[in-house]
């Protein structure tokens, strides 16, 4: 009796564990119909090859189905989203390589074995327990139990499985879980068909922009950039009186702005998207559509500027590895981490910080003719430590050895997250240290002839927003030109560094960016009246 009570709450308790996670609620639910069903059941039938491999494909489906729940929640925790197998596999590896930059090589190595280690230990123990050297025989009182148990899990099983359940916090996890992936699976699969379609048949033209002919046009992406940290009073404190200065600033050198919301695909992570979502002018919400948008050669911002006469440059300071994806989009020059010889530390995940990509990117990459520059900064970017100062004296930043007193500045990342109230407090500090520093390069780089579009990436993580916080993010159009704003004006955008903040879930989405630029700029700007009225009448892109 004992083994076989055991054997259920073992079970039961590894079906359920990772839905109090997922759902932040120890106890609930508390019984997993599933364990009830299937352990008294194995522990009835008598020893053979078939108990065997029968005990063998159970505890996998199991392992996946674990697996799965413990990867929704962790897709919850860092994205705001569930899970989905058919689109989320290909993400180990980056979370592999997240861990690397927070913890280090051998740290991160140690803590993918330990699951592994742990997952198999797992294994071994469940199939210890369902599978005895001796079988229940159904004549002893502890049969008669057995038989008695899987009796009544099934029916109440087969009642939560038609809607009704008869007891509280019960669930079915491995049915339940098993179902939602695969229906998942099934519908993904025909959206994938249906968005390669959509490729092929509608696709987005390149078109040059006479409205920018000449120009510099910086697309400046901040990490994690999103409205939570000047909505949400927990960080409004810090971001607010930022925003307030740098508008200020940039008034009193005769430079423009307006402000705006645009609804970013993706919360917490996978930057890419969100860049391709603007780049491509299509709604990239997983890496599926990424890999397909780029494999069909659809055109991009890339291709408008570069019919448009300017120079393509993208500056991606994260990027440590090959980006195949970076030729892919056809850019004439990238600079990735490898490619700036930056002489400080590293700061943890954070390459280089962001006051020495922008300082590096003025002085080195924008040179004498015109460009279309895509700028990805990073140290708002998790784990948010060390804080740094932003340096008025930029001439002292030079190759980056400044920032060496910084490597250790701080508490590292295991300690400072072992606090979520602390870890927050980083979150507006770093993010104030990234808007403030690309404040401070607007002044520098910003004239009559530039245009910087300044937006975040996407929100942070549910730990830091919610789970129930606006997808959108801040966009901030500045020029010494107040006619190159005007057409953001007639979008809805409004001037300083504030964004109207009353509906941000009615946000246009990300992708529209791209439609506004070639509607606005693709005829020529000397006459701004005939623009503005167009604007008025155009139809919202998909």
């Amino acid at each position: 009796m004992i083994r076989l009570l055991l054997t259920c709450i073992t079970l039961n308790f590894l079906l359920v564990v990772p839905l109090w996670w997922r759902f932040n609620e120890i106890g609930s639910p508390l019984i997993a119909w599933e364990a009830w069903v299937i352990a008294p059941a194995m522990l009835l039938v008598p020893p053979s090859y078939f108990r065997r491999w029968l005990a063998i494909l159970i505890v996998g489906w199991l392992a996946l189905v674990t697996a799965a729940n413990l990867g929704d929640a962790a897709t919850h925790t860092a994205f705001g989203r569930s899970l989905n197998l058919y689109l989320d596999v290909p993400l180990v590896r980056s979370i592999y390589h997240l861990l690397i930059g927070n913890v280090g090589q051998l740290a991160a190595t140690f803590l993918m074995l330990l699951g592994s280690v742990v997952l198999l230990g797992v294994l071994w123990v469940m199939l210890r327990l369902l599978l005895p050297a001796q079988h229940l025989p159904v004549w002893r009182t502890t049969g008669i139990l057995a038989i008695l148990i899987t009796i009544s899990a099934t029916g109440f099983a087969f009642s939560e499985a038609n809607g009704k359940r008869l007891i509280a916090k019960s669930t079915l996890p491995a049915v339940n879980t098993t179902r939602f992936q695969w229906e998942q699976i099934v519908a993904t699969h025909q959206a994938r068909k249906a968005f390669a379609k959509q490729l092929e048949s509608t696709p987005l033209q390149p078109r040059s922009l006479p409205g920018l002919l000449g120009r510099n046009v910086l697309l400046t992406f901040i990490e994690s950039y999103g409205v939570s940290a000047i909505n949400n009073p927990r960080y409004s404190g810090v971001l607010l009186p930022t925003l307030d200065d740098i508008q200020q600033r940039l008034g009193q050198r005769e430079l423009h702005v307006v402000s705006g919301l645009l609804e970013a695909p993706i919360r917490g992570g996978q930057s890419w998207l969100a860049h391709a979502t603007v780049l491509s002018g299509r709604w990239i919400d997983n890496q599926l559509w990424y890999r397909l948008m780029l494999e069909s050669d659809h055109s991009t911002l890339i291709d408008d500027f570069s019919n448009t006469g300017q120079r393509t440059l993208s500056v991606m300071p994260a990027i440590t590895m090959a980006w195949p994806e970076g030729v892919a989009y056809g850019f004439d020059e990238i600079a990735a981490a490898k490619d700036i010889p930056y002489a400080g530390p590293p700061l943890n995940w954070v390459t280089m910080p962001d006051q020495f990509t922008l300082d590096y990117t003025q002085r080195h990459l924008l040179g004498d003719t015109p460009v279309f520059a895509q700028l990805a900064l990073i140290s708002s970017h998790a784990p948010w430590t060390p804080i740094l100062p932003v340096l008025e004296d930029w001439s002292l930043i030079d190759d980056g050895r400044i920032f060496a007193p910084w490597e250790t500045a701080g508490d590292p990342p295991e300690v400072l997250w072992q606090d979520i109230e602390r870890i927050r407090d980083h979150y507006a500090w770093s993010i104030d240290y990234a808007v403030k520093v690309t404040g401070r390069w607007a002044e520098r780089v910003v004239d009559d002839n530039t245009l910087l579009i300044v937006l975040g990436d996407h929100q942070a993580a549910p730990l830091i927003t919610g789970d129930n916080a606006s997808a959108a993010v801040p966009v901030h159009v500045i020029s010494g030109n107040p006619s190159l704003l005007a057409p953001f004006k007639v979008r809805g955008f409004i001037d300083g560094m504030l964004p109207a903040l009353e509906n941000p879930d009615d946000a246009e989405k990300m992708s529209q960016l791209r439609h506004w630029l070639q509607q606005d700029f693709g005829t020529s700007m000397s006459d701004a009246s005939s623009v503005t009225t167009s604007l008025v009448t155009t139809e919202k892109a998909p």
